[in-house]
């Protein structure tokens, strides 16, 4: 296994679906889902853990989706959007790699290091990865066991 960790976003670190009317929002190419979406990870201990594993030689990445539709300015937006997200709530983390690419790439063909881990909440991509990859349960348990 490459020593490598991703992350998607929407649904896994960030809780976009729980924001109100957020389908409606990004149909209309609204950025605010994107923007208001709450973490679902306590972002301090997560922080921890990656630089704790960033310092151990582990490669640490960012690996989402844009909206499903949505032109090509929208998705500077969300790209945008989903950098300052990242940089509000990890902005400690410096990412390796942060790859913000169109709805349904698959991700594997999309990172650096396709054999190492993913925590994603989308179970099409869990099984498509080319690495080890986990649900969005217990991400920091499962890190904190990382060597």
């Amino acid at each position: 296994m490459t020593k490598a960790i991703y992350f998607d976003m929407d649904g896994t670190i960030a809780d976009l679906y729980g924001c109100d009317n957020w389908l409606d929002d990004l149909c209309a190419g609204y950025t605010r889902p994107y923007r208001n979406a709450r973490p679902l990870v306590d972002m301090r201990k997560l922080g921890k853990e990656l630089n704790r594993l960033q310092s151990q030689g582990w490669h640490i990445g960012i690996i989402s989706w844009l909206a499903k539709s949505g032109s090509d300015v929208y998705g500077d937006k969300v790209t945008a959007t989903k950098e300052k997200w990242l940089a509000k709530h990890l902005g400690a983390v410096h990412f390796d790699e942060v790859i913000i690419t169109k709805y349904g790439t698959p991700k594997q063909t999309a990172v650096k290091h396709p054999l190492g881990i993913l925590f994603d909440d989308e179970q099409q991509n869990r099984e498509n990865w080319t690495g080890k990859a986990y649900d969005v349960n217990n991400i920091l348990a499962v890190l904190a066991n990382i060597n």
